[in-house]
């Protein structure tokens, strides 16, 4: 029997696929009109490799569409927010580096679902 992580979110949901002292690997899936809270990490930097869909990234002041089979990195203290305007699940892998990979390291700065 698996006895990987997982989490259902407002938004969608993740599986741990991978968890070490120096990295956590994680599938993220986002449902059709839905987006993560806008936040940012102060102990990690992430890498997003994007294979399912299209993700609109917001990272800082810029948004991004990252069609699957590209990546956008996250670097430590960057505000940041996937989001899927498609109309299918878009699906991503994060592979998160830094010493400290707890969810108490999330500042939201806006949350469509009241979690700031």
């Amino acid at each position: 029997m698996d006895n990987k992580e997982t989490g259902q979110r407002p938004w969608g949901y993740y599986e741990v696929l991978k968890e070490e002292p120096f990295c956590k690997v994680k599938k993220i899936v986002v449902y059709p009109g839905k987006r993560l809270s806008l936040q940012r990490h102060q102990r990690r930097s992430e890498h997003w490799f994007i294979v399912q869909g299209l993700a609109s990234v917001t990272l800082d002041d810029a948004v991004l569409q990252v069609p699957a089979g590209t990546a956008v990195d996250i670097p430590r203290g960057a505000q940041h927010r996937v989001a899927n305007a498609e109309s299918d699940d878009m699906g991503f892998i994060e592979i998160q580096t830094g010493d400290y990979f707890g969810e108490d390291d999330i500042e939201r700065l806006e949350d469509d679902f009241g979690r700031v």
